[in-house]
């Protein structure tokens, strides 16, 4: 029988109060070492609660309102926008495509008969 017939009555989880273990001398002498040397480093959970708490991801304040010399580190926007390249002479004759969609500038007559028949040869 699979787990997916079974009903919810049948489950993993056990709610059912335990009874704790007998606690002995030696036991309760180690939690007292330990929490002595929890203390003694500074992280036992009572230090802990009264300490204030820092978080890792806090990011400083390094805003200065000293009166300096300028420095370049801002753009004004006062400059003339250069102007594109645009291509005004005859050197390249046309563009072939080669096998699997490369584009190749063309010069001559040569090789544009070159990129054709490139394929089929």
């Amino acid at each position: 029988m699979s787990m997916h017939l079974v009903g919810p009555y049948m489950t993993t989880t056990n709610y059912k109060k335990r009874k704790q273990k007998n606690i002995t001398k030696r036991d309760r002498q180690a939690q007292a070492d330990h929490d002595k040397w929890l203390r003694k480093m500074g992280v036992h959970p009572e230090q802990l609660a009264t300490k204030e708490k820092q978080s890792v991801h806090s990011i400083p304040d390094y805003t200065t309102d000293s009166r300096s010399l300028p420095t370049s580190d801002r753009i004004d926007g006062h400059c003339p926008q250069k102007s594109g390249n645009k291509y005004t002479g005859d050197y390249i004759i046309g563009i072939a495509t080669t096998h699997k969609s490369n584009l190749m500038p063309v010069t001559s007559k040569k090789q544009a008969v070159e990129a054709s028949t490139m394929r089929r040869n």
